[in-house]
């Protein structure tokens, strides 16, 4: 594995355990795309550093069970504005 990604990995890692943010929002920040930053979560995480993967996946599972929920609300948020627009 080259060293960038390499060091690239651990810093959106981090980024995750610090802030529990989603796989989109995280790539937003870093300007990467969601299967580049889920690739090395999922995937080159595990060979680098173990224990910040089974911290990281933890999260990510999280995530992952609380999306339609957020989905739910997004759209509760999204026709509430529109009704008040009429």
């Amino acid at each position: 594995m080259k060293a960038y990604i390499k060091e690239r990995t651990l810093q959106v890692a981090k980024y995750v355990h610090k802030t529990h943010e989603t796989v989109r929002q995280t790539a937003k920040v870093f300007n990467l795309s969601k299967s580049t930053v889920h690739n090395d979560l999922s995937k080159r995480l595990k060979k680098i550093d173990k224990n910040l993967y089974n911290d990281v996946q933890k999260i990510l599972d999280f995530n992952f069970n609380e999306k339609h929920i957020r989905g739910g609300l997004s759209t509760q948020k999204k026709y509430k504005e529109i009704n008040k627009e009429k």
